[in-house]
């Protein structure tokens, strides 16, 4: 058990904190749900009401679409794009897709490379891509859930003005659904870009997302 959490450590850490804070968002945004039900004198939800409700699914669902479009952006264009003197860029001779022989694929697999990375064919094609395709889709899935439950939010607030409901094509052309979505991108856009240039000049000792301290700053591709 100790050399099973020791070996997790970094996964078990933030799955608990990742629960926590949903746990704390549950009851935060009951609670703010609540206080508006009562100032517009509705009826006020119980937690399970709540978390099973499509505020509740809109709001986690927001967070998680602009998330996963980070990582899969950002594992997409560092194969082609780099910033040189950056632990998160490839060093510029190395852009693009790799030779089989540096992605240690079908004939130049090792005897420990996972087995479809040794199979050829589609196999390896598709493994060679699986970690996009898995984080694509999760943001498809996240952007489509933020997309319906903010759909149904919309109107019962345009019910509770006595305005017409709109249909979910109309919704996702509209203001709100735009607005949410761009305020998380950005942010996300903004943390990816900042951590790619900081990291040239800056240093986090021990950090595999920093350089060794004395790297020089044009050293890229390197971690400490």
């Amino acid at each position: 058990m100790r050399t099973f959490l020791r070996s997790s450590s970094l996964s078990l850490f933030f799955g608990l904190i990742f629960l926590a804070s949903l746990i704390g968002q549950a009851f935060a945004g009951r609670a703010a749900f609540n206080e508006q039900q009562l100032a517009d004198g509705l009826a006020t939800a119980s937690l399970g009401e709540y978390v099973s409700s499509a505020h509740f699914a809109g709001d986690v669902a927001e967070n998680w679409q602009s998330e996963y479009l980070q990582f899969f952006l950002y594992l997409m264009v560092t194969v082609w794009l780099v910033q040189v003197g950056s632990p998160e860029s490839k060093p510029p001779d190395r852009a693009g897709r790799e030779s089989d022989e540096d992605q240690r694929v079908g004939a130049h697999a090792r005897p420990d490379s996972p087995a479809w990375a040794r199979a050829g064919g589609w196999r390896t094609a598709l493994f060679s891509r699986s970690l996009g395709l898995v984080m694509g889709s999760i943001f498809l899935g996240s952007w489509a859930a933020q997309g319906a439950s903010g759909w149904v939010v919309y109107n019962e607030d345009r019910l509770a003005d006595l305005q017409d409901p709109v249909s979910l094509p109309g919704y996702l052309l509209a203001p709100d659904f735009w607005s949410r979505t761009l305020q998380n991108w950005q942010s996300e856009f903004l943390a990816v870009g900042s951590m790619a240039v900081l990291a040239v000049f800056l240093r986090e000792r021990g950090s595999p997302e920093s350089k060794p301290v004395g790297a020089p700053h044009d050293s890229t591709g390197v971690e400490g």
